[in-house]
């Protein structure tokens, strides 16, 4: 492997250092522990340090950075809970159905959504990411980004009575 270019690899530690807060608050909507965010956040951080010879295009920094750390905590949830796959699990889990006389707060019902849509709205509302940046940060379709934001919006709203809008 050839050695990256002093800018990409300038342009990665700027954006790591600079995003630092927004990823352990991304890793501790998963794992909900303050030692096992940052260990996954270091994860995520040594492992894209390592292979930041394989960005090819530097616009795509913050999506390629965001995907690993996504797969660190995923990877981490999954070994601590014994959990399927995340692709089984994705696939397999439906969100539960809450007592609707029950009134949520936002983050318990963000909760009760399947881990795609947590993803989505996660990276959508609580890292700004557009929806195409979201769809290259997790693999997925740009429509079937759409459609489950769009869905969990719809659950979100019958769970906490709220409308919630995406001015995107």
């Amino acid at each position: 492997m050839e050695k990256p270019t002093r800018s990409t690899y300038q342009l990665l530690v700027d954006h790591i250092v600079s995003g630092q807060a927004d990823f352990y608050r991304l890793a501790f909507s998963y794992v909900k522990n303050r030692d096992a965010a940052l260990d996954v956040v270091q994860e995520a951080v040594v492992k894209a340090l390592s292979k930041a010879d394989s960005l090819r295009e530097p616009a795509y920094l913050k999506t390629w950075f965001y995907r690993i750390l996504l797969n660190e905590s995923m990877n981490y949830f999954r070994r601590s809970r014994g959990l399927l796959s995340f692709d089984e699990a994705l696939d397999d889990r439906p969100a539960p159905c809450p007592d609707p006389g029950e009134r949520l707060d936002l983050y318990d019902a963000i909760e009760r959504l399947s881990p795609q849509e947590q993803t989505v709205i996660r990276l959508r509302f609580f890292e700004d990411l557009k929806l195409e940046e979201i769809a290259r940060a997790t693999g997925t379709n740009l429509n079937t980004v759409k459609s489950r934001l769009y869905k969990s919006l719809k659950k979100l709203r019958d769970l906490t009575g709220e409308e919630l809008y995406d001015d995107e």
